[in-house]
Formats: structure tokens, sequence, C-alpha cells
């Protein structure tokens, strides 16, 4: 998959505040299924489709439990969150130098009264 199509995958998955809370949830640390599920107060089915759309989209990773292989716990993967980082800073840097010329532009002007 090429890097806008990525993004694409990256923006629409994390526009669901649920799923976005899932993710903050794996930051501090991987969970199981069902701890996420209480802990953004969703069913299990509910949460299975959400994990399902981060697995999908990579920004998550689900491994077995070694006590319990019906337990799935996922984790965080850095690699989707580090290109929506890089196009990002992007942005930020094109909006920087549309302001600085903007600005560039009406100075120019003002000392040309």
């Amino acid at each position: 998959m090429s890097a806008v199509p990525r993004l694409d995958a990256t923006l629409a998955a994390l526009a669901d505040p649920q799923r976005r809370r899932v993710v903050t949830l794996l930051s501090e640390r991987p969970l199981p299924a069902g701890a996420l599920a209480a802990a953004v107060g969703v069913s299990a089915p509910a949460m299975s489709r959400h994990l399902r759309t981060l697995r999908l989209t990579g920004l998550v990773e689900e491994r077995h439990d070694g006590f319990d292989a019906r337990v799935r716990v996922y984790s965080l993967r850095s690699e989707p969150m580090a290109e929506l980082k890089r196009w990002l800073e992007e942005m930020e840097a094109l909006w920087s130098r549309q302001l600085l010329a903007l600005k560039a532009h009406i100075e120019t002007r003002k000392s040309g009264r």
C-alpha cells in the first residue's frame, strides 16, 4: 500500500472517537480486547469491529496471551502514526511558508504607501 492510501486509511480509522480512545489506551500499554471494551464502554462485538478496523489499517497488532490462547492482547504499531506525524509536519511547514509569504506581502504593501 502506498503512503497516500495508508494515510487515508489511518485518518479514516482515527475519525471514530472510540477508536481514538483505544489508540490512547494502547499508547500506555498493550491490553486485551476485553479490557479495551470495558474501558471504552462498548460491547465485545463492537470492540471486535473497532479492533478489526485498527488492525486492517495497521494501527494495532494482536498477539495471543501465553496463558490462554483465546485471549488476544493488542498493542500499538508505530509506523502508521509516524507517517501521520510526517504528513502533519509537512502541512505545518506548508502553512508556515504561506503565512510568512503573506506577512512579507503585507509588509511590502505597507512600506510602499
